[in-house]
């Protein structure tokens, strides 16, 4: 034998050794995992078998048990969880937007159960439920000082079923009964849509369902047969939803074969990509998608694969920065786990997850560590943290006055009365607040017992607090009660500073009463700065292609 073919057989011997030495070393590290589990759950079966056994009050099974899988998966990152066969409604209604039910959002009022909202054209609607009305019972089940959680599952049911309520309406001395039909609801992820100006078309997307796609689809066919020629794509407070439905969306704009997403996880089966499969629609069609701090999940992959492909503008604020994908498990009993299986990276290469969940700690990692990458015409785009927009815009806050007037319902029972005065009113378009309402509205707030606290003044407090306790309260106690007078409560004025706010808020709350979501939606548009912003940008072409192609700088590079 040649020294050739020796050295030739001791490496082949020599790593088959190692072969084997490292299926040893991972059985062990297997069979070590595998008895930690055994021990643990000996542990746990011993533990809660002597705490029922002798716990001197009687232990409640289900709620124990309940506790421990909360704090088992509290370790964790906040979209793994474990869903009860009691929730399963719930999940179906996460990924279908299809529920059986009335059709109305409920809330808690002190101690009664409110309808905050019914839909339009739906049983509860069209069995002439109003905002406001409070359920004193439902199906002969007293409500009174019941939960919402409660109180829903009392409405939900089998399509086709029926439901009785008994009502207390403001303005009506005797309680109301009424007989609704349930049916199954389906909640249209496009809110709404239309065009704002001669050739621009406006989609509000609220969530990311199994028909998202087709209903997006047949909207944006339907605008674009009424003119549309460009579009601006609503993603604001969308939360996200199905990840195949964000690809296919994506396949609305751009060409066949496109990577859109890209999924790695821990195991090789979670390691998948995700292609455009058909012939886009809409290749031409200028687009400008809106984003803010809540667009999130399946939001964030069609906003950064349209910009890391320069196929769209992104205009609005930084998104929520959630780039975990969650896949269900069947378990015992017909519960479900939901558990974070992977990561997922849009073209570029990048992920955009805020947050690091690892080791059972969470911290939001900060921009001087995230890495930059490039579009496809070379613009720099980082991950790490959401989706940056290409064009800043933040909607204006409304004022802590404004929110402790909405938080306490004095523009919901405002709108409320204006509806009993007023059985109809001008169309969304023609819709204003006239001198009289808003005039109306103070003597509202002005005979009530609203009462509120500046938050400047309960800061000051706890200044003051902070003086007293490192000795330097005798110092300033002067100058700072000086300040404190000033301090004082001016609800007329308050009224009159705030105006524009209060206006628009009471305009989309009575605006709401008689034309439902769309009407509020169609009404928040006229005062929406960054869709004016959108606006703008898609009449001036040259903008919004500049805005897509990479500074002469950055080219340079």
């Amino acid at each position: 034998m040649n020294k050739t073919k020796k050295n030739k057989l001791r490496f082949i011997i020599l790593s088959a050794a190692l072969v084997c030495c490292l299926g040893v070393f991972y059985a062990f590290k297997a069979q070590d995992r595998n008895f930690l589990i055994s021990k643990n759950f000996d542990i746990f079966h011993s533990l809660f078998r002597d705490l029922n056994l002798f716990y001197v009050d009687s232990v409640d099974v289900d709620q124990a048990f309940s506790n421990a899988i909360d704090g088992l998966l509290s370790s964790y990152d906040p979209y793994t969880s474990y869903i009860p066969e009691s929730q399963m409604s719930e999940l179906k209604y996460m990924t279908t937007g299809e529920y059986g039910g009335i059709g109305a959002v409920i809330s808690k009022r002190g101690e009664a159960i409110i309808v905050a909202e019914p839909y339009e054209n739906m049983p509860a609607q069209e069995a002439g439920l109003l905002f406001g009305d409070e359920l004193v019972e439902i199906d002969g089940i007293s409500m009174e000082g019941k939960t919402v959680s409660f109180a829903s599952d009392c409405l939900k049911g089998q399509p086709n079923t029926s439901v009785e309520l008994l009502i207390k309406r403001e303005g009506e001395k005797k309680l109301i009964k009424k007989t609704l039909q349930r049916k199954l609801i389906q909640m249209n992820p496009v809110e709404y849509a239309g065009l704002l100006r001669p050739g621009v078309g406006y989609v509000y997307l609220s969530s990311f369902t199994d028909k998202s796609y087709q209903e997006l689809r047949q909207t944006l066919i339907n605008l674009n047969k009424q003119g549309a020629q460009s579009l601006i794509l609503d993603l604001r407070d969308n939360g996200g939803g199905l990840l195949s439905e964000a690809v296919s969306i994506c396949n609305l704009f751009v060409d066949k074969g496109e990577v859109i997403v890209t999924t790695k996880g821990k195991a090789p089966q979670w390691d998948k990509t995700y292609r455009t499969l058909m012939e886009p629609l809409f290749e031409d069609m200028p687009v400008v998608v809106l984003t803010n701090t809540l667009s999130a999940s399946s939001s964030e992959i069609v906003a950064g694969a349209l910009q890391d492909l320069d196929r769209a503008v992104i205009l609005g604020s930084r998104t929520f920065g959630k780039g975990l994908v969650q896949t269900t498990r069947e378990l015992a009993y017909n519960g479900v786990l939901k558990v974070t299986t992977a990561k997922y990276y849009i073209p570029s290469g990048r992920c955009i997850q805020a947050v690091n969940y690892a080791n059972g700690r969470s911290g939001r990692l900060p921009d001087s560590l995230t890495t930059q990458f490039s579009t496809r015409n070379g613009r720099p785009v980082r991950d790490g943290g959401g989706i940056s927009p290409d064009v800043s815009c933040v909607q204006k806050e409304y004022s802590d006055f404004c929110w402790q007037l909405v938080n306490n319902l004095y523009f919901f029972d405002f709108a409320n009365d204006y509806y009993r005065k007023h059985p109809k009113i001008t169309s969304v378009e023609n819709f204003k607040l006239s001198e009289q309402d808003f005039n109306d509205f103070k003597n509202h707030i002005r005979n009530s017992d609203f009462r509120y606290e500046l938050h400047s003044k309960s800061k000051l407090n706890e200044l003051k607090k902070t003086l007293e306790s490192e000795g330097y309260w005798e110092d300033v106690s002067d100058d700072f009660k000086s300040l404190e007078s000033k301090l004082v409560h001016d609800l007329d004025k308050d009224l009159e500073t705030f105006r524009p706010d209060i206006e628009r808020i009471l305009s989309l709350e009575i605006i709401r009463r008689y034309y439902y979501q769309k009407g509020e939606i169609q009404e928040s548009l006229k005062t929406d700065e960054c869709v004016s912003k959108a606006l703008d940008l898609l009449m001036n072409r040259e903008s919004y292609k500049a805005i897509l192609q990479p500074s002469k700088q950055q080219a340079a590079l």
